[in-house]
């Protein structure tokens, strides 16, 4: 399926409503990355206008659920990524809500960019109320991967919470990146005169499948990386890392492998910001947790299904 399908795809989202069946195309974009899973669940895909931009959101709603998943992907991913969880959820008998963030996916904006982390709150905020507009069931348990746990954590920290929260899962979550000092000074080595780079692949999964479909397959991999978005996580880590401590108490997975951020000193941030943390580790685990290795995934997904009932 070429780059041309997905870009008539994104450029022709309906909005999305309750009760709009999903066309040929939507199905058929369902069906490339595995997610299909209409025979389980109703399934929705259209837009949301917010801030700005027109998120890609998706919803998957059993006819009997005891509560619902939210996704948030990580950085360079978009929620067509993320069938091994979305089919554990439905398999768990929770709905399902999954988006796009700006500038990945089907959504819109600068391709893995954005100019400041607080809009990807308000994207968040669009999101809850289509979780209340479609009366998904509660409680919501949020998940987010990478960039997709710092969007959760931000939120934690400062932001308004729905009635309905359950809990909060943070897979990998990013605070800061690995080698962050040694991208602070090519920032200001780079000064004003670049506004992006090329993406540099890494072996963040120990899943060789996985990694040969965004490397080659997966039509919408971004394949830049924008100073821009480097320069809007550079402000918003102070944000973080001053912040004051509060009572929650969020589930955190975390692979030993990673190489993508700086899990040590992410992990002591969160420790200072949170009650409690409730924290799996996987030895052998990577920084992509969504599409690890199958038995990888199984052992923390082992961990996290009774704590999402209790």
């Amino acid at each position: 399926m070429d780059q041309a399908f997905f870009s008539s795809l994104a450029d022709s989202l309906p909005q999305l409503e309750p009760g709009r069946a999903a066309d040929e195309a939507a199905r058929r974009y369902a069906g490339y990355y595995g997610i299909d899973f209409h025979d389980r669940a109703a399934q929705h895909l259209g837009r949301i206008e917010v801030d700005g931009f027109s998120v890609a959101t998706q919803i998957w709603k059993p006819p009997v659920a005891r509560g619902t998943l939210l996704i948030l992907h990580g950085y360079y991913d978009h929620m067509g990524l993320y069938r091994h969880l979305i089919q554990w959820a439905l398999e768990q008998h929770y709905a399902v809500l999954a988006f796009d963030l700006p500038g990945h996916g089907l959504s819109s904006g600068e391709r893995a960019s954005i100019d400041c982390f607080l809009r990807y709150q308000k994207v968040l905020d669009g999101v809850l109320e289509q979780a209340l507009l479609w009366q998904l069931p509660a409680p919501w348990h949020m998940l987010g991967q990478s960039t997709g746990g710092a969007i959760l954590i931000d939120r934690l920290l400062h932001g308004e919470l729905p009635a309905q929260l359950g809990r909060t899962v943070l897979m990998a979550p990013l605070v800061r990146p690995r080698q962050w000092l040694f991208s602070q000074m090519g920032l200001k080595l780079l000064g004003g005169f670049v506004q992006q780079l090329g993406r540099r692949f890494t072996d963040n999964s120990t899943d060789e499948a996985f990694l040969e479909f965004i490397r080659s397959r997966d039509p919408l991999q971004p394949q830049v990386l924008p100073v821009a978005w480097v320069q809007a996580l550079e402000r918003w880590i102070p944000r973080i890392e001053s912040a004051a401590a509060v009572e929650h108490q969020p589930l955190i997975i975390q692979g030993q492998e990673d190489g993508t951020v700086d899990w040590q000193h992410n992990i002591q941030v969160l420790e200072s910001k949170f009650a409690g943390l409730d924290t799996f580790y996987l030895p052998t685990a990577r920084h992509h947790l969504a599409n690890e290795h199958q038995s990888l995934r199984q052992q923390y997904l082992d961990w996290l299904g009774p704590r999402l009932l209790s």
